[in-house]
């Protein structure tokens, strides 16, 4: 589902990004396939430095259709960037890469807490995060609220997402 950037997946990637239900709502816009190589070398370079954190996201083919990273990062908090190729919307992956990817931050990078940062027209966005259980819309505290609504995911809510959905899962599977 998710893996490491690489530059071998620009070019699939670049195809998807540029579509302009896309484009708008991605954070490093690139106009060519070198810009993007470009961004993409830069993105991995800041990884190693523990600046953020980047991986692609995979159908079921291993096929790159999108990017999901953590931005930012600063005192085990960061900002949270993702993106699907058209063809690939509404059909359950964006969900799929939060989990694994929310996953991977707070157990295996100790992350604490996520933020999105969504701008009030990214209406597809803001349905997508107002359906997370454990996100909390927290505007109120940020000065940026004119453009954008700020949502705060902590690792305390998520984990208890996590522990209620699995003890719900263990449930049905008993009861079947």
């Amino acid at each position: 589902m998710l893996k490491k950037r690489e530059l071998t997946d620009c070019y699939a990637l670049f195809e998807l990004m540029i579509h302009p239900d896309v484009f708008p709502f991605v954070r490093n816009k690139a106009e060519t396939i070198e810009e993007y190589m470009f961004h993409v070398k830069n993105m991995i370079e800041k990884e190693e430095q523990g600046k953020l954190i980047s991986r692609t996201i995979l159908d079921e083919w291993e096929n790159p259709i999108g990017c999901i990273s953590l931005y930012e990062i600063e005192e085990q908090k960061g900002f949270l960037g993702t993106w699907l190729g058209k063809p690939y919307h509404g059909k359950g992956y964006n969900q799929r890469a939060k989990d694994a990817f929310f996953g991977e931050l707070f157990y295996e990078k100790q992350i604490e807490a996520v933020f999105m940062k969504i701008r009030k027209t990214n209406m597809r966005s803001l349905k997508a995060a107002e359906k997370l259980p454990y996100a909390v819309k927290t505007d109120l505290d940020w000065a940026g609220s004119d453009t954008f609504h700020l949502y705060e995911i902590p690792k305390d809510l998520y984990t208890l997402y996590s522990m209620r959905t699995f003890e719900e899962e263990n449930s049905r599977l008993k009861e079947a």
